[in-house]
């Protein structure tokens, strides 16, 4: 299976900054940030599924926009996952009429645009020949991250998290993993900042690499734009022996 990187910044500035969003076998999305305004109209009216980590704009940008926009276009609603607090912040602060109309009751309840569907960490749900298990995640809002399984190989995407003694358990049991794509929002030098908001520094990834047991490409996601360099230069001094590599928007991994 192949997953193509839409977005994977931590903001935007300049043609190749786009927000985080996963695009997975043409009809799976994970996340669905301002990368998935760079797809067409067939493009987006061909995704079937999103997966989504939490609720924070970066995260979820083009998700109103996009239902709204090939709703027509579709014989089926466009299935919403997310953990139910996930699912709720959404009906209240986004598909609430005052931000965004409901397309869980448009056109009709009975045939709407849109559908959320809860899930809970732990629980695999499954699209073909894909599987999606969410994954435990620590941020300042209700949040997750997933596992793709092909049945050949893995994937595992934490979304924002920091450290987080639940993870790593779950991620060394995966016997066929392949890629993790994990984030580290900030430089060292705000450090205190990633603490206060649950994200990563190097330094911190640093500590959260030593318990990963198996062996697999890492992809270090949500770099701020202005930082990329410095966090980059301070990940190879700090977490050098794993090779991490900087995800790049329209990369393709395969699993």
């Amino acid at each position: 299976m192949k997953a193509k990187i839409l977005g994977c910044s931590g903001g935007i500035g300049g043609r190749h900054l786009r927000t985080t969003s996963i695009l997975v076998n043409r009809n799976v999305l994970i996340d669905a940030g301002t990368g998935v305004a760079d797809l067409s109209l067939a493009e987006l009216a061909a995704i079937d599924h999103v997966f989504l980590t939490h609720t924070h704009l970066d995260h979820i940008a083009a998700l109103p926009l996009m239902v709204d926009t090939v709703g027509d276009m579709r014989d089926r609603p466009l299935i919403v996952h997310g953990s139910e607090a996930v699912l709720q912040i959404l009906r209240n602060h986004i598909f609430n009429w005052a931000i965004w109309p409901d397309f869980s009751e448009i056109p009709t309840p009975e045939a709407p645009f849109m559908q959320f569907k809860p899930l809970r960490v732990g629980q695999k749900i499954r699209i073909d020949a894909l599987t999606v298990t969410a994954v435990p995640a620590v941020h300042t809002v209700p949040a997750v991250g997933y596992r793709l399984d092909s049945g050949e190989g893995s994937l595992v995407f934490t979304g924002d998290t920091t450290v987080n003694d639940r993870f790593w358990p779950v991620v060394n049991k995966i016997a066929n993993l392949r890629h993790l794509i994990i984030e580290c929002a900030f430089s060292n030098r705000e450090e205190r900042l990633a603490r206060i908001s649950k994200h990563m520094c190097p330094s911190m990834l640093a500590g959260e690499l030593l318990k990963l047991e198996r062996d697999c490409e890492i992809h270090i996601t949500h770099l701020k734009p202005g930082q990329i360099e410095l966090t980059m230069g301070e990940l190879e001094t700090c977490i050098g022996d794993f090779r991490p590599r900087l995800l790049q928007n329209n990369q393709i991994l395969e699993f």
